[in-house]
């Protein structure tokens, strides 16, 4: 029997060598994160992957790359390239451009080396595998070093340019710092809990006293020691009371003045990230998370103002008003269209001008629904933000509006004509749900009675004529 295509590529894909089959099964990969032929992509590796582990029912995605196992100690600081990385931060992107650098001039012996010795240990243990890491880490380590810091006469801009775009040259000395420092970065990251639910004095002390290591004292790669410390806080913004801690003061001169001042300056730029995260998802019209974030900063940003004397005209004081501002300037103009919102979807209109089978839009009752718990959400968090204003005033006009509608819609249900009761009521359904946004279950479901209570036909009978 004839062989199908894809058993016809199976077969062809077991005779190659397993140097052959590892390299394309990398450079397959490498098509997948680039988004380049996702389908043919996909089917090749998944075909790869069953022939070099020998199981049809293994899918699980290949860990033996050889750059994913050198990069592997990078994975907690790295970010989407879109974002703009703070101090103890790297973009994922970079790491394609160092590697290729690596491959072509960096440490080409050593890479080919790695992968031959890492398919002969196919099925060894972890701890080979990771001797091996540990040696190809060193390796990059020192190339980097060699490429950052040249021997007199090389033209240091020039060498560096062949690495890649400026973005990648940029964390080309971090990188570098942590894979050469790999061994003090696990042994400080094991010390750290799974959750500090409170960053008190007690567990300050404690990470003060683990990261007392001249490895991690570097200004390089303090920052990175401190974002293993961040990614395990309930309240990212604390990590400055390491710095206060060190510099024996709340003073921000005096803080400023310390290496661990670096901690403020990133816990005010995680606010300004989330800023803008927030802004975005108010622009599309995402409040799933809006609660979430406006309370993160409006903690941080309390948290800040509390615990350090922070000046207006410093940098920190200005980086702090822009972000209430920027929070000012994105919620702003939504809270302000929520009562034009809410009015017209429970305006009286005259029967005339109501169609028969008339229908409010359910979808723009959802959203409206949605900005009004959302204006609640930010009247929780108004004065620290700089909103308090327009959130006071908007959440009273949307209560004594909703209030006066909901008592106008079930006078009018009593007395409707057949022929528009069914869109007033939707119109008082949709005013209970606002109800219970904007007072109490309770008064929701006394107004939902008396809706249906409304709706109810009471039969009258003539009045008997006079003798």
């Amino acid at each position: 029997m004839s062989q199908t295509p894809t058993e016809r590529l199976r077969d062809y894909l077991s005779q190659l060598p397993p140097q052959s089959q590892a390299l394309l099964m990398r450079e397959f990969e490498r098509a997948l994160e680039r988004g380049e032929d996702v389908a043919v992509a996909s089917f090749v590796l998944e075909e790869l992957r069953k022939i070099v582990r020998g199981s049809e029912d293994d899918n699980k995605p290949r860990s033996e790359d050889p750059a994913r196992l050198m990069f592997r100690v990078l994975e907690p600081f790295l970010i989407d390239p879109k974002e703009s990385p703070r101090p103890g931060q790297l973009r994922r992107s970079s790491l394609t451009s160092v590697w290729q650098w690596l491959e072509r001039e960096g440490i080409p012996d050593q890479i080919r080396e790695f992968e031959a010795e890492l398919i002969g240990l196919r099925g060894a243990p972890a701890s080979q595998v990771e001797q091996l890491v540990r040696k190809l880490q060193q390796a990059a380590a020192a190339a980097i070093d060699k490429l950052i810091n040249p021997e007199p006469g090389v033209d240091r801009q020039r060498t560096m340019s062949r690495v890649g775009p400026p973005s990648a040259v940029e964390d080309l000395a971090p990188i570098g710092a942590v894979l050469k420092n790999r061994d003090a970065i696990d042994t400080f990251n094991g010390k750290l809990s799974s959750n500090l639910r409170v960053f008190g004095e007690s567990q300050v002390n404690s990470m003060i006293a683990a990261l007392n290591v001249p490895a991690l004292q570097t200004p390089i790669l303090l920052p990175f020691a401190l974002t293993l410390i961040l990614n395990h806080l309930n309240q990212p913004w604390q990590i400055v009371r390491m710095a206060i801690k060190v510099a024996g003061s709340d003073d921000e001169i005096k803080v400023a003045a310390t290496p661990y001042g670096v901690a403020v300056t990133m816990a005010i730029q995680d606010l300004a990230r989330l800023t803008a995260d927030l802004r975005e998802e108010i622009r599309r019209g995402h409040y799933g998370n809006v609660a979430e974030n406006l309370k993160v900063i409006h903690d941080g940003i309390r948290g800040l103002r509390t615990e350090l004397d922070i000046r207006s005209d410093s940098s920190w004081g200005k980086q702090l008003a822009a972000i209430r501002v920027d929070i000012s300037n994105a919620v702003k103009s939504e809270i302000e269209s929520v009562p034009g919102r809410v009015r017209r979807l429970l305006r009286q209109r005259p029967d005339k001008d109501i169609a028969s089978g008339a229908r409010l839009d359910q979808l723009e009752v959802d959203e409206t629904a949605a900005l009004i718990d959302f204006v609640a959400v930010c009247r929780t968090y108004a004065s620290e933000l700089a909103i308090n204003e327009v959130t006071q005033r908007t959440y009273s006009e949307l209560q004594q509006y909703v209030e006066k509608s909901t008592d106008a819609l079930v006078q009018s249900l009593r007395g409707s004509d057949a022929r528009v009761k069914p869109f007033r009521h939707q119109q008082a359904q949709a005013a209970v749900r606002f109800c219970e946004l904007l007072f109490s279950h309770d008064y929701a479901s006394l107004m939902s009675r008396a809706v249906e209570n409304a709706m109810v036909v009471v039969e009258r009978k003539p009045a008997a004529r006079a003798g």
